[in-house]
């Protein structure tokens, strides 16, 4: 009896050892529940178009950015706390001004620790050459209605005016802001003479730069 129950045992062992050279025998490490490494929390990013008119606005898809983040756009070499535009975003989906001149660029997520912008994110930033055109009528009676069409870089601070040929660039004159709407409505002056209806952009580095004029005659 002895000698079978031993025979039995051995045979067993013998399965055990050629199941465990064969990887086919759960060992003690491989039976016990893996710990599943600590998820990392979801990282701040930013994703927009890399090229654009410049002076046009650009939309940024923001996602998991904390309270208190900024958008900037800066020069690709300039350091983490110097910025041509900052902007604090008020949704996920906001609309920042890019620069007037052509260049290239960094768009910038960032967050504030003691007292210094931190990158969060970045992303290349290309502007092109800014243009814009201008539709009106040649002519209009002096105080009368003047439909004006203007669409360019659209950028916030962006205005449609009529003026005088030698006005200077901050002349003041009937106006509208293309960015609100491309189509509007000018009183045309009291004197007659010769006008020039202006597309003005207003954008950081450029400042205020004229991208179209149109003659227009006031009789």
């Amino acid at each position: 009896m002895r000698t079978g129950k031993s025979a039995t045992s051995r045979g067993a062992l013998s399965r055990r050892a050629l199941l465990m050279a064969a990887g086919l025998w759960p060992t003690a490490a491989s039976a016990q529940k893996q710990q599943k490494p600590a998820s990392r929390p979801p990282q701040p990013s930013l994703s927009a178009a890399r090229s654009i008119m410049a002076g046009a606005p650009l939309s940024v898809f923001l996602s998991n950015a904390p309270k208190g983040a900024r958008l900037a756009i800066a020069r690709p070499d300039d350091p983490d706390d110097k910025a041509i535009v900052v902007f604090q975003p008020k949704n996920t989906v906001p609309a920042l001004q890019t620069p007037g001149a052509v260049g290239s660029y960094e768009l910038r997520l960032t967050v504030e620790k003691d007292g210094v912008p931190h990158i969060l994110a970045r992303q290349p930033l290309v502007t092109t050459e800014p243009s814009a055109t201008l539709a009106a009528p040649e002519r209009v009676g002096h105080s009368q209605a003047l439909p004006v069409r203007g669409i360019g870089p659209n950028g916030e601070h962006d205005r449609v005016m009529l003026v005088k040929p030698d006005a200077p660039l901050d002349a003041e004159g009937p106006r509208f802001f293309p960015a609100e709407n491309v189509e509007a409505t000018l009183d045309a002056p009291e004197q007659p003479g010769v006008y020039e209806l202006r597309y003005l952009m207003n954008a950081p580095v450029s400042g205020l730069t004229i991208l179209a004029r149109r003659p227009i005659r006031v009789e």
